[in-house]
Parts: structure tokens; C-alpha cells; sequence
């Protein structure tokens, strides 16, 4: 029995996929149009912003980080990138190169100020976040930018597989999510991520830099929040200044349904994805079901709230 348990992964880690299951079994029975194809894939294209914005937050959630600035620096960097295509006429690649830059600059202004400073990463970032804010209003004038190159689009587009229409931005947040599995599990960089999260004392002792591997975390989140800028310019086709007011919240509710502990050192990249699929189908079957958003909203709400409980009672449980 015993060798049959320490066999079987960690109820933190089937979790999210048995509350994907139950949800998705619970909605299939409600609405016989839930399971087609075409509305998984519309579930996708609708989480892969957050779920771009979530890949970041969870390296920062697994160095007992958090990240408020994700959504508003995710919102600069789109403005960024249209601005200087539409209005200075930069060539599309040099323009998204640079939105990304500033988020990658954002990231590396929030791990200066944790590591260097010691400030707490909450107050650093609800700092950066409303900093993020005042520029992307300034410096768009508090207007939407529309005449978008096409090449930020692409991402938008869709190809067909039997008859099913797929996002190439969804595949590329795939890829991203494998790519960072790959990273955590296999690399010693990605592995010190989890040291520092465990015991930042213990990691520096045995002679990891954990302040640089804070740093190096807080500019690949940058990265990502650039990188989910050009998602967002791709899906709605313009770059909007008032979008990203709630991608931050988003992001953390799927970092925390998929199971990654909000005390740092534990969690799966792959278990943010579930995480993200797990809103994106909770909205789109209470979508199909008519029940009004702000009911969304409320249980989403509460499904943070038993993540984060679960998380801490198994915590204590292991003691």
C-alpha cells in the first residue's frame, strides 16, 4: 500500500487536472455544444494572454515572489510596440522588440528593487504597477492605437485541423509552457528557482547566487509580459492603454488552481496551464449557460480562496 502511494503524484499536482475533469464533465452535461472542438479552441485563444502573463508570475510565485505589475507592464508593452509602428513608422519587428524590451526593463526594476533594495515584493510591484500605469496613459494620450501593422497580427490568425480552427497564438503558448517545463525540471538554472524558494538562506550557503537568480527571475517574467503584449495586440487587433486591469488577478488565480504554493519552492509550470484552462472553462460554460458575469466572478473568486486553503492545510500537513 505504502509503495503504491509514494508511486502516485501528489495530490497538489493531480488537483487541478480532477478539477478540470469535474468541470468539464459538469458543463458538458449542461450544454451539448461545450465539447466540440472549435470551443476548446476559442476556450484557448481566450486564456493565452493570461496564460502568457501566468508563466511568469509562477517563476516569481515559485521564489515566494508575487508579481501585481504583470497586467499594466503586459499593457505598456503593447502600447509600446504600436505606437512606434503606427505613429514613427518603426518596421513591425523592431517595434515589438522594443514593447519587450520596456517589460523586460519593468522586471528588471522590480528584482533590482527585492534584491538590492530588500523591499517586499508586494510593494514593489503595486508600486511598478501603478508606474506602468501613469506611462501607458501618458505616453498613449489615453488613446487606443488602430493602425496596427498586419505582422503583430499573425499571431491572431487562425489554420485549420479537421475542420477546427486553432490560433497560432495558441500554439506558441504551448510551446512557451514546454519550453519552461523543460527549464524547471531539467536545468540547474531552473532548479535553483525552486531552492530559492524553499530556503533562500540554505540556497546562498551552499553557494547559489540568489540574488541573481531573483533577478534573473523578475526579467524573464518581463520577457513574457512582452510577449503576452504581442498576444494581446494580435487578438483585438489594436493596442489598447486600458487593457491588462485585471490580467494581474487573472494571472495569480491561474498560478494558484494550478497548484503552485503562493509560499514559494512548489508548483508544476504545466499545473499554471491547467490553471488557466480551468477560468477560461469556467467562463465559457457559465457563458453557455447563461448565468451572468459577475457570478463568474464570484466563483472564480472562491476557487482562489479553497486553492490557497488546500495549499496551507497540506503545508501544516506536512510538518
Amino acid at each position: 500500500m505504502s509503495s503504491l502511494k509514494e508511486k502516485l503524484p501528489p495530490i497538489g499536482t493531480l488537483g487541478p487536472f480532477i478539477a478540470l475533469l469535474i468541470a468539464c464533465t459538469f458543463f458538458a452535461s449542461q450544454n451539448e455544444r461545450f465539447l466540440s472542438a472549435n470551443n476548446f479552441s476559442l476556450i484557448l485563444q481566450q486564456v493565452m494572454v493570461v496564460g502568457v502573463i501566468a508563466i511568469g508570475q509562477t517563476l516569481i510565485i515559485l521564489t515566494a515572489g508575487i508579481d501585481l505589475s504583470c497586467g499594466m507592464v503586459m499593457a505598456l508593452g503593447g502600447i509600446v510596440m504600436t505606437k512606434l509602428a503606427a505613429d514613427f513608422g518603426l518596421p513591425a519587428p523592431i517595434a515589438i522588440l522594443c514593447g519587450i524590451g520596456v517589460t523586460a526593463l519593468f522586471g528588471l526594476l522590480n528584482g533590482l528593487l527585492v534584491t538590492r533594495i530588500k523591499l517586499p515584493p508586494f510593494i514593489v510591484t503595486l508600486g511598478t504597477l501603478n508606474i506602468a500605469f501613469a506611462i501607458t496613459q501618458l505616453y498613449s494620450n489615453a488613446q487606443t492605437m488602430t493602425d496596427v501593422p498586419p505582422l503583430m497580427t499573425v499571431l491572431g490568425n487562425t489554420f485549420q485541423i479537421g475542420g477546427t480552427s486553432i490560433a497560432y497564438g495558441t500554439v506558441l503558448m504551448l510551446m512557451l509552457y514546454l519550453g519552461i517545463w523543460f527549464y524547471l525540471r531539467e536545468t540547474a538554472a531552473g532548479r535553483h528557482v525552486y531552492a530559492v524558494g524553499n530556503n533562500p538562506e540554505a540556497t546562498r550557503l551552499t553557494g547559489i547566487p540568489t540574488e541573481r537568480v531573483l533577478l534573473g527571475v523578475y526579467v524573464l517574467a518581463g520577457i513574457f509580459y512582452g510577449i503576452a503584449s504581442l498576444l494581446s495586440v494580435a487578438r483585438t487587433g489594436v493596442g489598447d492603454p486600458n487593457a491588462g486591469q485585471t490580467e494581474n488577478l487573472d494571472a495569480i488565480t491561474a498560478v494558484v488552481l494550478g497548484g503552485t504554493s503562493l509560499f514559494g519552492g512548489r508548483g508544476v509550470i504545466l499545473g499554471t496551464l491547467v490553471g488557466a484552462v480551468i477560468v477560461g472553462v469556467l467562463r465559457n460554460g457559465l457563458t453557455l449557460m447563461g448565468v451572468q458575469s459577475v457570478y463568474q466572478v464570484l466563483i472564480t473568486g472562491i476557487l482562489v480562496i479553497l486553492a490557497v486553503a488546500i495549499d496551507q492545510l497540506s503545508r501544516k500537513g506536512g510538518r
